[in-house]
């Protein structure tokens, strides 16, 4: 298998990495040459690569983020994949809580927690998302507007670190074959496949990641349109 580059050597963190597309994420760091792959999770479990390193990770507890960010001195990419989604009515406010608490929160706070690593090294931050967080899944109402707003956070978090030297991207992928969608009747894509397309696109610098088929529609004309111009243009306002 050809390495990439950026990920030779490196250490990497992966958040939800027990299962789905977060154990896929661990394999495919370790198959790119990582040289440790911490493996955050809220049941963290055992890995036969030695290179993997256990993390007790539930990234709604604060003081389980501040000891991974003292367990993890040194950090090149971090990969903010935990996810939660649900089909609880919009008028469920409890449950749109709870999406928000972890994939939004989650990702705010592990960022922020282990960001003078990341700067340290010059790093790479990956917040892995939805193409729900720009075409809202009505049945998964709370699950699509936490993952528009971990969006909205992934830009604001890339216009204040690109300058700094640290990469962001947002992966935009649509449903993947886990136990998060099983229950949706629709074509899916298996997470190993997905995992791969998205080591690649970071390798190449790809800021906005669509790995999968069910996310190539939203791909053709994403990096030329009006919305995406005005991202940069925006960013350019901390740049300057």
């Amino acid at each position: 298998m050809t390495t990439n580059a950026f990920l030779t050597d490196k250490t990497v963190l992966v958040t939800g990495a027990n299962r789905g597309l977060g154990r896929a994420l661990v394999d495919a760091a370790l198959d790119h040459g990582a040289k440790r792959v911490y493996a955050g999770a809220r049941q963290p479990f055992t890995h036969p690569d030695e290179r993997v390193v256990p993390l007790t990770l539930d990234v709604t507890d604060i003081e389980q983020i501040k000891l991974a960010a003292k367990t993890v001195e040194e950090l090149d990419v971090l990969i903010n994949n935990a996810g939660v989604a649900s089909y609880a009515e919009i008028g469920d406010r409890a449950e749109l809580e709870r999406m928000l608490a972890v994939n939004l929160y989650g990702s705010y706070d592990v960022s922020h927690a282990l960001r003078h690593q990341l700067l340290a090294s010059q790093g790479t931050l990956v917040n892995v998302l939805s193409t729900s967080a720009v075409a809202a899944v009505p049945v998964l109402p709370g699950y699509s507007i936490s993952k528009a707003a971990a969006y909205s956070l992934t830009q604001v978090l890339r216009a204040l670190l690109t300058p700094k030297g640290v990469r962001v991207h947002a992966v935009l992928a649509g449903p993947l074959d886990t136990e998060m969608s099983k229950d949706l009747d629709i074509p899916k894509t298996a997470p190993e496949a997905v995992a791969a397309e998205i080591m690649a696109a970071v390798a190449d610098g790809v800021e906005d990641i669509f790995p999968d088929a069910g996310a190539a529609g939203l791909a053709a004309g994403w990096f030329d349109a009006p919305a995406t111009a005005m991202q940069r243009e925006l960013a350019g306002m901390i740049a300057a």
